[in-house]
């Protein structure tokens, strides 16, 4: 006798997709920098950043901030007071986190063309990058947090994923590296062929395309948002060493080969535009992932981490010129990256949902 099996509902069967970074956002989520062991010394630099950030993007779009307590939502408020930010297009939620990491435990966000429900977000399981740090567990419980405050559908799923491993064009591609995903501390009871219908199912994508390895000092094993971005549903830019020497130069290489050879959703080519890396910046002897893929596309601005490096402007021109209909502002991440992330780790866009005849 057969059975019927009856899959639970996912986001693909109820018409919801991810859309790409540079559909219009109702807001980007962001937690406030607080914890000095992350950034032991650099602290008050990393703030001045958070604080630009928000002055750049508020004029664009709602900025949702999440901060521990009342008396950090009065400094904030004095912060961006004296910046000038468009305090009216900000919103601040006392919500205490362990670290500003908004893009790895947040909410990932989809929509889909409907006048019910048409936005909805995947809450995935955060184990602190493969249980490398425990206390950053705790962290795992904001995406439900948001959902409270948002009070829209969520997808809860059984699975071990980050916001910074996955990068869609919105049209049926999704890009992630067998380094993270099909590392034995995430899932290992899943295997790729699993992941993958996973990824087609949350996400609403019809093809995956793997890169390999990510760079070295990444501890998140190999974060797509630090190699390969989508600027465009047809081009992507990709990471690459110049230094034949340097210990980032054949994993990339290897990486720009995949693109090169790599098909989108309707079984095209796709443009692949390299993007130079910074020469190694080191913070007490160890090697720090910094690049400048880890930018963060929002409505009329890119925002790009800057290393203080020659290779600076090298990289604002190419993005520059890909974002013809943004302004491509760069910030300065040396001390940000100190913490082991950029620019695109600590936000989270919200996309905007059409709105009622």
């Amino acid at each position: 006798m057969s059975h019927l099996v009856i899959r639970p509902e996912t986001p693909r069967s109820l018409g919801y997709a991810m859309p790409a970074e540079w559909s219009r956002h109702r807001a980007t989520w962001l937690s406030w920098p607080h914890n000095r062991e992350t950034w032991p010394t650099q602290l008050e630099r990393v703030r001045e950043v958070w604080v630009r950030m928000i002055q750049l993007l508020s004029p664009q779009e709602r900025v949702c901030l999440l901060v521990n307590d009342e008396p950090t939502r009065q400094d904030v408020i004095r912060r961006l007071t004296n910046a000038r930010a468009a305090l009216d297009n900000v919103t601040i939620f006392q919500i205490p986190t362990v670290d500003v990491w908004m893009r790895d435990y947040g909410p990932t966000f989809v929509i889909r063309d409907s006048q019910e429900s048409a936005l909805a977000f995947n809450d995935c399981i955060f184990n602190g990058w493969g249980g490398k740090y425990e206390s950053y567990e705790e962290d795992e419980q904001i995406a439900k947090e948001i959902a409270s405050l948002l009070r829209v559908p969520v997808f809860n799923h059984p699975v071990v994923l980050e916001g910074g491993s996955i990068e869609v064009n919105g049209l049926g591609t999704c890009l992630t590296t067998e380094q993270c995903l099909l590392n034995k501390n995430r899932n290992p009871h899943m295997s790729r062929r699993e992941i993958e219908e996973f990824l087609k199912d949350s996400l609403g994508v019809d093809q995956v395309i793997w890169l390999g390895q990510g760079i070295v000092g990444d501890d998140t094993d190999g974060h797509i948002d630090d190699i390969a971005r989508f600027v465009n549903p047809a081009t992507i830019v990709c990471i690459v060493e110049e230094n034949s020497k340097d210990t980032n130069y054949s994993l990339l290489q290897q990486n720009l080969e995949r693109l090169q050879a790599a098909r989108d959703q309707n079984d095209h080519k796709l443009s692949i535009v390299p993007l130079p890396c910074p020469g190694p910046v080191y913070y007490e002897g160890a090697r720090l992932p910094a690049s400048y893929a880890n930018f963060y596309i929002a409505n009329g601005v890119v925002l790009v981490p800057l290393f203080d490096d020659p290779c600076d402007v090298k990289a604002l021109g190419i993005l520059h010129e890909l974002f013809p209909d943004r302004k491509v502002v760069g910030l300065p991440c040396t001390a940000v990256v100190a913490g082991l992330g950029a620019i695109h780790c600590v936000t989270q866009q919200e996309p905007a949902v059409p709105s009622g005849p």
